[in-house]
């Protein structure tokens, strides 16, 4: 395996991992700054809801279709290329975004952003696990967690400010003098080379990857909106099912596969895989479903429900650096447990809302909640990844970052489409019952507080009893964690042929010369 010049000191590289820090953190940010800016760019641009989606919906699809091809990029270039590359695509989003007349401009803008900000996460993870020793691994992944949750703990009241007081361009044009420093950081800077390794990239797997991934991202996310009995819904997943199972089969045929899912033979990183999606599942459903309910039922406004969610949000990213030193005293399998534990108990204590529930209480509520989450995500992704031998970091990386696309948007169509189902059943047994107690001849001003009534209610059941259901989601992860044991990381079946190798041939060797 060729390694990059960082692997040969001993001493982690400081300078390179702080400037990849700091373009992540930009990038993260960037994600965040955008969706209180949606009903703004609908106006001024004049599209509907379904089309300014797309800029959430695209991202996610670049990603989904980039991020499978990182682990071949990080095997194939150096820090320094792929860094720049990154960053300079990110950055001419950014401006692209910021100067759009219409919105199909602004959507290439963002997608630019997005081919960027999918390269830059598994880079960086990957120099993080080449970087450090186990064991002094899971506080370097604290430190980089930090980075990864404080820029969505600051997102939504930046960008709540920033759309109060100017246009929402604004978002992209405070991004870009930054983005543009950071690159130049980057330029000038990073100095690694790297022997380029004879490998190709398949472009039939790309292809493949690409629908696959991105049918099953584009079917589960638009299924909220559409609903499953849509063609383009369940005929985009079927399409990404069956691209998905064929290049599965590819990869395990080809010598130099383009995404080993061959890591999968680790239990220790297969078990992490599993926790994360599942958890990941049921993260969304606080994220999804409480601003649905401050804002919509209690009529909370978007600074204060963004508010409401910044203590959380502060404490997983403040929680991370501390889980990541426990992590390398305690291990994955105590943090995990406890942290799951918490999230379970407080998921139901949240499908118990009703409109008296005090803004007070949420606050706390969802800030323990992410206090718990914070003890579970990087201790359990660092423990997997410990388990893998070095060449398949990259893969590792790489898998990781496509299943929590993948289980992101699964959850948030499983949780909507639950949401949905209860409020249209509740509505039709609540209007029932409402019909009946106003007697036979309601005026019309009745008739219409009693709709507006059950339709309120009806959310509230819907957003009670998808909560509900993330409890048992949630639960499922818990179980999970018991099995949670410490990582030792498992020698590479290569370098144990080529050693044996190796071996046999000093032995023959040996033996011709007594001869």
């Amino acid at each position: 395996m060729q390694q990059t010049s960082m692997n040969n000191t001993n001493r982690p590289p400081y300078g390179i991992i702080a400037i990849l820090m700091i373009g992540a953190f930009i990038a993260f940010l960037n994600n965040t700054l955008l969706n209180i800016a949606l009903p703004s760019i609908m106006t001024d641009l004049h599209v509907d809801a379904s089309t300014v989606q797309w800029l959430t919906t695209g991202f996610m699809l670049v990603n989904g279709v980039l991020i499978p091809t990182t682990a071949f990029l990080i095997q194939k270039y150096s820090v320094r290329y792929l860094f720049i590359v990154a960053m300079g695509l990110f950055t001419l989003g950014t401006i692209l975004a910021g100067m759009a007349p219409v919105f199909s401009v602004l959507l290439t803008g963002r997608m630019l952003q997005a081919s960027g900000s999918a390269i830059l996460m598994p880079l960086l993870m990957n120099v993080m696990l080449v970087s450090f020793p186990v064991e002094k691994r899971g506080t370097a992944m604290g430190v980089f967690g930090l980075i990864l949750m404080g820029a969505p703990a600051i997102g939504p009241t930046l960008s709540g400010w920033l759309i109060e007081h100017y246009d929402w361009r604004m978002l992209f044009h405070f991004v870009t003098p930054i983005a543009v420093s950071v690159l130049l950081l980057g330029v000038f800077l990073l100095k690694d080379k790297k022997v380029k390794p004879n490998i190709r990239l398949d472009l039939f797997s790309v292809l493949l990857s690409s629908l696959g991934f991105g049918g099953l991202l584009y079917g589960f996310s638009s299924a909220g909106s559409k609903g499953w009995d849509s063609p383009l819904v369940y005929g985009t997943i079927i399409i990404g099912v069956i691209s998905l199972v064929w290049f599965i089969l590819r990869q395990q045929s080809k010598e130099k596969p383009m995404l080993n899912f061959t890591i999968f033979q680790y239990p220790m990183f297969a078990l992490s895989s599993a926790i994360s999606m599942v958890i990941t599942m049921a993260m969304f459903s606080g994220m999804i479903l409480l601003p649905i309910y401050v804002q919509n039922l209690r009529g909370i406004s978007p600074l204060d429900a963004g508010l409401m969610m910044l203590p959380g949000a502060i404490v997983m990213a403040l929680m991370s650096p501390i889980t990541g030193r426990l992590f390398d005293k305690y291990g994955g399998r105590v943090l995990a447990i406890t942290g799951l534990t918490i999230t379970v108990v407080t998921s139901y204590f949240l499908s118990q809302l009703t409109f008296e529930t005090s803004y007070t209480h949420l606050t706390w509520l969802y800030t323990i909640r992410m206090f718990g989450m914070s003890m579970v995500f990087m201790p359990v992704s660092t423990n997997g990844l410990n388990q893998l031998p070095p060449r398949f970091y990259p893969h590792g990386t790489a898998m990781n970052n496509t299943l929590q696309q993948v289980s992101g948007a699964i959850g948030t169509a499983l949780l909507i489409t639950i949401m949905t189902n209860r409020t249209e059943s509740m509505t039709k047994a609540l209007g029932e019952e409402a019909m009946r107690n106003l007697g036979a001849n309601p005026t019309e001003e009745a008739l219409t507080a009693m709709q507006q009534q059950v339709v309120m209610q009806a959310t509230l059941e819907g957003i009670n009893f998808a909560f509900l259901i993330s409890v048992f989601i949630a639960t499922v992860a818990l179980v999970l964690a018991f099995f949670i044991k410490r990582a030792k990381q498992a020698e590479d079946p290569l370098e144990k042929s080529e050693e044996s190798d190796g071996v046999r041939v000093q032995a023959e060797a040996k033996l011709a010369e007594n001869n």
